[in-house]
């Protein structure tokens, strides 16, 4: 006998349809799958069988082929196994299941027949949708995550026996439901504030200025000078993440398997912070079957480098490109798949080996060689890329026992959410759009200077030698502070606050 029944795979952060046909016949007791499986389904065979014996059904001794199609398309992971398993109760006649090809479904079969959660359930879920289902099984624990889906009616189920039930019409289910604004309002807050940081003013209206932009950011200061904390707090003053940027984020951290348990939706922004000594792969994302890596897991957050300059200069240089485009595309063999990677970079450096090149609270006790060879690794095409060049000093002892608070994030995200309404009206409505994202072009209409600006700007330029690249930051930068000022004109402040930013460019 056969039985047709409908799943999913994963690709990369994608979903595709699947057709499940189980055939029955013969002697041989084999239980075969074909159609480009890989090493998870291929051992689906064990499971499926302890499964079905476990769950009180009688398991047919016969020779079963399985074919997954299309079958040109590589299958990865666990996630066939419960439609296997229906699927052989199914064209065994052990069980009468109706309409299965108005079904699809998902999930990992224990060898009791409890039914294990799967990765990359949103993305499943939205292909679903997308190819017309309006019912889909996945595992009662993925549930809340596929229910964000708009459209389509998720049943989660907890063993075999339970999807059996639901499918033969003796067990009714409800569908989940997941109330996105609801959650959104829970989930949406952060557990640190600026206003925790002593003293640093300075600096934390130089990362106001990058949320509202947009802007890259590298700081260089001294060991607990407070960069790492000044960096995990960006996230909580950058706008709120929209639905479709939520939906984005969510999709990659689930194909990945990074999603709490019962979490539905990522309504923060998310904040990465990868080792010096990671790998080009685990940066970029790679392995035999494309998966996402540390930049992807950074879209419409932020991703912290500390220690940059301790990071190999080739894993440096990969990171190039991404800041360009916003996305990564992996080639391989087998396939070539993009990740989305728009995030906000942000680096941190001492300005030697032993962090005190320059301090007045500490001697250096490095030499010129060592100094030019640990900061030879930032090429100047990558330093190009950062916007905001600033200098993080240490904090004096009367800044840390004061007792009042600085500025909070909330103050911080008002200027920045005002700074965005400009853009968002000078970019026609696309909320992605970014003074940083500017084009030379777009340079040119939306950056006039007035004259006195302008001779600024000329005396930056030949004094410190910038590069046309750089040129193109500081007037990007400008627009950002203009903005914050509610200036239409970028007035000669603005160009000089600019200028103060390219640090690196003055050391250089």
């Amino acid at each position: 006998m056969l039985a047709r029944l409908n799943s999913l795979t994963l690709s990369g952060i994608e979903g595709h349809i699947c057709e499940v046909e189980v055939h029955i016949s013969g002697d041989d007791t084999r239980l075969l799958i074909v159609g480009l499986p890989d090493a998870a389904i291929k051992e689906s065979c064990e499971r499926v069988r302890s499964a079905l014996i476990n769950s009180g059904f009688k398991y047919p001794f016969e020779q079963i082929t399985v074919n997954l199609a299309p079958a040109d398309l590589k299958k990865e992971g666990p996630a066939f196994d419960l439609s296997i398993g229906v699927g052989i109760l199914s064209a065994s006649g052990a069980v009468q299941l109706e309409g299965l090809k108005n079904e699809i479904m998902v999930g990992e079969l224990a060898l009791d027949g409890r039914v294990r959660p799967v990765n990359g359930v949103l993305s499943l879920a939205m292909s679903a949708k997308a190819a017309g289902f309006e019912r889909m099984i996945v595992p009662i624990e993925n549930a809340p995550e596929a229910a964000v889906v708009q459209g389509i009616d998720i049943f989660g189920v907890g063993s075999l026996t339970e999807t059996v039930g639901f499918l033969s019409g003796n067990l009714p289910i409800e569908p989940t439901y997941t109330d996105i604004d609801r959650l959104f309002e829970i989930k949406r807050k952060y557990d640190i504030d600026f206003e925790d940081v002593k003293g640093q003013e300075t600096v934390k209206r130089a990362l106001t200025i990058a949320a509202a932009g947009g802007h890259n950011v590298m700081m260089m200061g001294p060991p607990g000078s407070g960069k790492t904390m000044l960096s995990k707090r960006v996230a909580s003053i950058l706008p709120e993440l929209s639905l479709e940027e939520s939906l984005e984020t969510t999709r990659i951290y689930s194909s990945v398997g990074l999603l709490e348990r019962q979490q539905a939706l990522i309504a923060t922004r998310p904040f990465r912070s990868p080792h010096h000594s990671a790998s080009a792969p685990a940066l970029i994302g790679g392995s035999a079957h494309p998966r996402p890596g540390e930049l992807s897991l950074a879209h419409h957050g932020i991703l912290f480098l500390d220690e940059f300059p301790e990071f190999s200069r080739t894993v440096l240089e990969t990171i190039r490109q991404p800041l360009e485009d916003s996305q990564v595309t992996i080639a391989r063999a087998q396939a070539t798949v993009t990740f989305p990677a728009d995030f906000m970079l942000i680096a941190s450096a001492n300005p030697c080996p032993c962090g005190y090149y320059g301090s007045t609270q500490k001697e250096c006790r490095c030499t010129p060689a060592q100094i030019e060879k640990y900061l030879s690794k930032l090429s100047g095409p990558l330093l190009d890329r950062i916007d905001i060049q600033i200098e993080v000093p240490a904090v004096d002892y009367r800044a840390l026992r004061n007792k009042a608070k600085g500025q909070s994030s909330a103050n911080m995200r008002e200027q920045v959410n005002c700074a965005r309404k400009v853009q968002n009206i000078r970019f026609r409505g696309d909320s992605r759009r970014v003074n940083a994202g500017m084009s030379h072009r777009e340079i040119e209409v939306f950056c006039e200077l007035e004259p006195k600006s302008e001779i600024m700007l000329k005396s930056a330029m030949k004094d410190l030698s910038l590069s046309a690249r750089a040129h193109d930051k500081i007037c990007k930068l400008a627009r950002t502070i203009a903005d914050l000022a509610g200036s239409e004109e970028i007035r000669p402040e603005h160009i000089g606050e600019a200028v103060s930013y390219r640090r690196l460019d003055k050391m250089f």
